[in-house]
């Protein structure tokens, strides 16, 4: 009879857990199932997405941390650290709809601001440039998607719209419906629209190939000649 007990007891707990994440979550899993195809349900979602529960715990933290109990703030940020790989400090100002796609590797720094519906790939660092005080980490607007590796670094600005390609490195700030690709990263504009609205790194534009294509095309043209 005990066990039974004990037994209907964790089944209360964690059916209230799934439905508590559900309603104060639901724009992160909605996110989530529209940008995740591996995603099948939103119940796999909340038990199975580190970068929800990473972003569970921000939030969490983050309210604790704005009661200056810091401390406290920080050790539930690093035991989600552990647990999913994610470091997202509590200082830093999340929107929502935000996104974290596998996440391993994942790092946030103290003052980064992120807008709403932002994507961020594995291994993405959100972070400063040496032993700045204040503002030191990067803001991004709206709809901003970072790509796998890439590295936002500094007290700069990345305006809605835009893309940062894997592995880049950026660290100038950059205009809205841009995307951004190399080390250091360089800016392609899109002709003022929204680009990678279905998340295709393929068709990333990649200024250095169009230079070099634009040099070989006049090499060729002079050849003609």
């Amino acid at each position: 009879m005990n066990i039974l007990y004990f037994i209907f007891t964790l089944l209360f707990i964690f059916a209230g857990f799934v439905l508590l994440v559900a309603i104060f979550f639901v724009n992160e899993i909605k996110a989530t199932k529209e940008k995740d195809p591996a995603a099948k349900s939103y119940l796999e979602i909340i038990l199975l997405y580190p970068g929800l529960h990473a972003l569970i715990a921000y939030r969490i933290s983050h309210a604790i941390w704005r009661t200056k109990l810091k401390i406290v703030a920080r050790a539930i940020s690093q035991m989600a650290r552990f647990f999913t790989g994610i470091e997202i400090h509590p200082g830093a100002e999340i929107g929502k709809g935000f996104f974290i796609d596998h996440g391993m590797g994942v790092v946030i720094g103290e003052t980064s601001v992120v807008g709403d519906n932002v994507i961020l790939y594995q291994g993405v660092t959100l972070g400063g440039t040496g032993k700045e005080t204040g503002k030191r980490h990067p803001t991004l607007g709206n709809n901003v998607v970072v790509g796998t590796g890439a590295k936002v670094l500094g007290n700069i600005e990345v305006g809605s719209n835009s893309y940062i390609g894997a592995n880049a490195v950026v660290l100038r700030s950059v205009p809205e419906n841009s995307t951004v690709v190399g080390v250091p990263g360089r800016v392609t504009k899109q002709d003022g629209k929204k680009i990678d609205n279905l998340l295709d790194h393929s068709k990333v534009l990649d200024p250095i190939m169009q230079q070099l294509d634009e040099l070989s095309e006049k090499i060729r043209n002079l050849e003609n000649k």
